[in-house]
């Protein structure tokens, strides 16, 4: 059971969110500031952590650079009520990899939820915790973060491997960019063409002849789909959700811009795959 931990100083808000999330099959541990959070951390396990930005005493941006300091790739989503463009890219740069502004649905909370733990840990409630992805030769270190062919490393960013794991755990199904904008990006708005950009990034690292992939490959008019190498292809489990996890790597809010991931929107594209 992925455990997260609350920050929130208004008690209402506190307790009505971690009730629906522990519902939601959540374990969720709940403080009012930030030195208490802090504490938290540094003594239990804790998957993802739910921080608000207003607090008392210590703010929320502090309180995200420490969690940084203290467990560099522990995921952070921060919730508040500012929304300003501004506001949202200081708590990205903080550390923060998702940020929610009030008010929000608690069932689009869970979802981000789900998301983020989806992609840093590649657990959540009813998806079984993996440390490895194997297919063919191409082999995906979860936890590292790391993508191999063979034993040569592949440089990849924390986009480009998200995009990665995501496709390759869900061989033979067609992903629009729509979709993988959701799934991958966290965004329910945006600049689609940021996909099409990171799809070629992905292709030009992993594919023998990028111009003519075999793996990662375009459905015209549909979308994206991933080929596995051979029906050997295989996730090896772990023992479970493993605490501090590989950075998500920045993951912008819904409605951000797409310039926030590093790719800035690329105007013109042509057709589906903008090729």
């Amino acid at each position: 059971m992925p455990s997260l931990l609350l920050i929130e100083d208004d008690a209402t808000v506190r307790e009505a969110t971690a009730t629906y999330l522990r519902h939601a099959g959540y374990a969720v541990t709940t403080v009012a500031n930030g030195a208490a959070a802090l504490d938290v951390v540094a003594r239990e396990s804790i998957d993802l952590v739910l921080l608000d930005l207003m607090l008392p005493g210590l703010g929320g941006l502090d309180v995200c650079r420490r969690l940084r300091d203290l467990r560099p790739g522990l995921p952070v989503i921060m919730v508040t009520a500012r929304g300003q463009e501004h506001e949202r890219v200081q708590g990205l740069s903080a550390g923060a990899d998702d940020y929610v502004t009030k008010p929000f649905s608690a069932r689009e909370l869970e979802l981000r939820i789900r998301g983020v733990l989806r992609r840093a840990l590649g657990v959540g409630p009813g998806v079984p915790a993996v440390t490895e992805l194997v297919d063919g030769g191409l082999r995906l270190d979860v936890v590292g973060r790391r993508v191999y062919d063979g034993e040569a490393e592949i440089s990849c960013t924390a986009r480009e491997f998200d995009l990665l794991l995501f496709l390759a755990r869900n061989p033979g199904a067609v992903f629009s960019r729509d979709d993988l904008m959701r799934q991958v990006w966290g965004w329910e708005v945006g600049d689609a063409t940021t996909v099409t950009v990171h799809v070629r990034r992905v292709r030009e690292k992993i594919e023998a002849d990028p111009s003519r992939p075999v793996r990662l490959v375009t459905v015209f008019g549909r979308g994206y789909r991933w080929d596995r190498a051979n029906s050997a292809a295989v996730d090896r489990p772990g023992p479970g959700p493993v605490g501090g996890a590989g950075p998500v790597g920045g993951a912008g809010p819904v409605g951000g811009a797409a310039g926030l991931d590093g790719a800035g929107p690329v105007g013109g594209a042509a057709g589906l795959d903008g090729e």
